[in-house]
């Protein structure tokens, strides 16, 4: 598949979450205005100002993109550039970002600049490259997707942050004191992949389509991502005491180096309960926005890519390559 090109006469659509990281609404739009008029560029900002607009206007910016074969622009965290990118795979339009959140591990991943103005540049000087994408049950995940402890980790986090602030800290004080609780249901599951079925007894399962991240905490099979699939983690069932040593193991980037740990690779992957009784609905993260979804849960790769405008390096990878 060819992909698409952007020309001069490109016009852009960004859907700007004005709740996403510290940089205010304002500040940001005013940075986007002025870089497309510099450059004599067309655009138009959706501007999210209100809880469940965000699917609604990325759906409006895919639709006024394809008709004039434009761009799509996430400026916003985590949450809003799934979102956007939830509508605008499988279009064939272009897809850009203006990374505004915490950790912006989808945007560090692909050389995309953290400061707006930088990553402005990026988005008018370079072309659309292909990018993997995991699914489950059809949801769009760039980064991760979860079940169990990891999902309640990053609920409790959310609610951290809204009342401490949006600083990696709180994510990490967030998440110990989330495991210290000990309330945490071990799950069940029987995985099919490449044929072969096991069963498995979990506090956790984590699926990641990032390289940088997945090396960061120093879990096996990191490379996955690169190499057209995705990389299952799940935690043998431990204690209450042993859980903080394998929140700090990850801190350090040694989590694969743990016994507890059990990590794959696959292209697909479908997770069932592995007992009589079998919940019709699990919770699940993906990229950390919390959802309920169907089971059975099937994990996979996106049959099309994701038209990333990016650079073609990106330094902070692979200064994390081992």
């Amino acid at each position: 598949m060819a992909p698409p090109h952007i020309g001069p006469d490109t016009s852009f659509f960004i859907v700007l979450n004005a709740g996403s990281g510290s940089e205010s609404a304002t500040q940001a739009r005013q940075i986007i205005d002025e870089a497309f008029a510099a450059d004599g560029r067309r655009h138009r900002v959706f501007l999210v100002d209100g809880p469940g607009r965000v699917q609604a206007l990325a759906r409006e910016a895919v639709e006024r993109a394809r008709a004039v074969g434009g761009v799509v622009v996430a400026a916003g965290g985590d949450g809003t550039i799934n979102a956007v990118a939830q509508a605008t795979l499988g279009s064939g339009c272009p897809f850009g970002v203006l990374p505004q959140g915490t950790f912006n591990y989808f945007s560090r991943t692909h050389g995309i600049p953290r400061d707006t103005a930088q990553a402005l540049q990026v988005l008018l000087t370079q072309q659309p490259r292909a990018v993997q994408v995991g699914l489950v049950n059809d949801r769009v995940f760039l980064v991760n997707a979860s079940m169990g402890l990891y999902a309640d980790l990053l609920e409790e986090r959310e609610s951290h942050k809204a009342r401490f602030g949006r600083h990696r800290w709180i994510a990490f004080y967030s998440g110990l004191l989330t495991v210290l609780r000990g309330r945490h249901r071990h799950w069940h599951l029987r995985i099919a992949s490449r044929g072969h079925e096991r069963d498995i007894r979990t506090p956790t399962l984590f699926v990641g389509n990032n390289p940088l991240q997945l090396m960061q905490v120093g879990v096996d099979h990191a490379e996955a991502p690169e190499q057209g699939q995705l990389t299952a983690v799940a935690l043998k069932p431990v204690g209450l005491l042993a859980m903080p040593g394998l929140l700090v193991r990850g801190a350090l980037g040694r989590l694969g180096d743990a016994d507890e740990v059990l990590s794959f690779p696959f292209e697909s992957m479908t997770v069932k309960a592995g007992r009589l009784r079998t919940p019709r609905r699990v919770k699940i993260a993906t990229d950390g926005e919390v959802d309920w979804v169907d089971m059975p849960l099937l994990f996979r790769v996106a049959p099309d890519p994701l038209w990333l405008v990016r650079p073609d390096s990106a330094p902070e990878l692979e200064a994390a390559r081992p």
